[in-house]
């Protein structure tokens, strides 16, 4: 078991592999920002960032593969030198490519056309914004946070992201402040797009609520403040059966920056190889899916886990239920 990770023993239900159809690649963890909730510990020191070679690699497994969705992040996944042309050449491809954005990186200095690129390429934009009330995002993200996401998503909107009819998504990411569920997403949306309209003029398309994972930076703060294990047992509390058939890692491959596979992001920060890799078989490459698909293969589940099916269930497209 990682050192990192939360947990003694894993009581998750088992789970298998159903086909690959969405390759979340993270291209390295620098970051222009150091937010407090952040299970990558990105921040603007970091220096691991994929090379030339497992770019590359990754657009032969998708060819190989047909995967159809390649899903981008980081760190700030726009701040790695071949993310353009690696967008290009998914696209090209016909892939649907999805950049997961903190919105600030759009107004950093040599990213000015960025906004207008993702645009061009038809690239859907995931939007973290865990509030729109500008007191609380600078309190997870850091101060003049919030103004400069307000900034990038009117940048986005002029260009026609979230505009009905436009077919550029542009979906908002919540994600609690502290050790509790997400409320009901649904009703959270109907106020984010009220507020948000009323306060700024910014549209989008779908607000996607998740919940915070007990581990890294997170785990660490609330372990300093004690509120660890309470936060461990309020998930698996609140766990719902019928979350499981639809948690991410069941179609889902994350992909490190060295190109190494796990079942989900979460599994990644802590050392957790894909299914079978968990069980002596070494570290799954990508190369091995230029091989084969997966599917069927057992997923690696630990108590963090719960994190994803407590409640009305998160994962990287936000509630399952």
């Amino acid at each position: 078991m990682s050192p990192t990770s939360t947990v003694t023993a894993a009581a998750f239900p088992s789970l298998t592999r159903r086909a690959t159809t969405t390759l979340q690649v993270n291209l390295g963890y620098r970051c222009n920002q150091a937010c407090s909730h952040c299970h990558v510990d990105a921040g603007p020191h970091r220096t691991e960032m994929m090379d030339r070679a497992t770019v590359e690699l990754v657009l032969e497994v998708l060819r190989r593969r047909r995967i159809g969705q390649l899903d981008l992040t980081g760190g700030a996944p726009e701040l790695h030198e071949g993310f353009r042309s690696l967008v290009r050449a998914a696209r090209a491809m016909g892939v649907a490519v999805i950049d997961r954005c903190n919105l600030t990186i759009l107004s950093e200095p040599g990213q000015e056309s960025l906004a207008a690129f993702l645009a061009g390429e038809g690239v859907t934009v995931v939007a973290s914004l865990p509030c729109y009330e500008a007191g609380n995002v600078d309190r997870q993200r850091g101060r003049g946070v919030f103004e400069r996401s307000i900034d990038g998503l009117l940048a986005l909107n002029a260009l026609g992201y979230g505009v009905e009819g436009s077919g550029l998504e542009l979906h908002l990411v919540y994600n609690p402040q502290g050790p509790s569920l997400p409320p009901d997403q649904a009703d959270l949306e109907v106020a984010y797009k009220r507020e948000l309209a009323a306060r700024h003029g910014v549209v989008f398309n779908r607000l996607l609520a998740l919940a915070n994972m007990p581990i890294q930076r997170f785990a660490t703060a609330l372990r300093l403040s004690g509120e660890l294990e309470a936060y461990q047992q309020l998930l698996e509390a609140h766990h719902r059966e019928g979350n499981l058939a639809s948690v991410m890692c069941r179609d889902l491959i994350s992909v490190d920056w060295q190109g190494h596979l796990y079942d989900c992001d979460f599994n990644q920060q802590l050392g957790l190889p894909l299914g079978a890799g968990a069980s002596g078989g070494g570290r799954p490459h990508l190369r091995q899916l230029l091989e084969g698909d997966p599917e069927g293969a057992s997923i690696r589940v630990e108590r963090h886990c719960y994190g994803c099916t407590a409640g009305s269930g998160s994962s990287c497209g936000g509630a399952l239920a």
